[in-house]
């Protein structure tokens, strides 16, 4: 099974309310206006082999409190700083998968206050979707 993982980190001006994506981003800090933001200084590097893959799982662990995501692949995914998901079929630069089935507002409310907290180290894993999976 081919999957890569890396680590993100909350930020008190996270409040992960937005109704149609969740990002994470490299940058240090984020304003309360970013909304759909969920993790800070992400260290994501996407290996090639996800190039032209189609269904991916999201495995988020933010302090013990955990949510996964469904979606696809965004084949011309090609931001190095800022990792988008989203809900609907939308495509830029920066959107990694599309037809998510969760949003930053979908997360539980104990995920969002871990998402919350500066010292909440949040691990994203990603893998293919195997059939037995979907």
């Amino acid at each position: 099974m081919m999957e890569f993982s890396f680590y993100a980190y909350g930020h008190p001006n996270i409040r992960a309310m937005h109704r149609n994506t969740f990002e994470f981003t490299k940058d240090a800090t984020v304003t309360v206006a970013g909304d759909c933001i969920i993790g800070i200084n992400a260290d994501f590097k996407i290996p090639g082999f996800f190039v032209g893959s189609d269904k991916v799982r999201f495995d988020l662990d933010a302090g013990g409190v955990k949510e996964v995501i469904l979606a696809e692949l965004n084949p011309s995914f090609c931001d190095g700083n800022e990792m988008v998901v989203r809900k609907s079929g939308f495509i830029s630069d920066r959107t990694f998968a599309i037809r998510a089935d969760k949003a930053s507002k979908d997360f539980s409310q104990e995920f969002r206050e871990k998402l919350s907290d500066d010292k909440t180290k949040i691990e994203v894993r990603i893998r293919h979707v195997e059939k037995t999976d979907a």
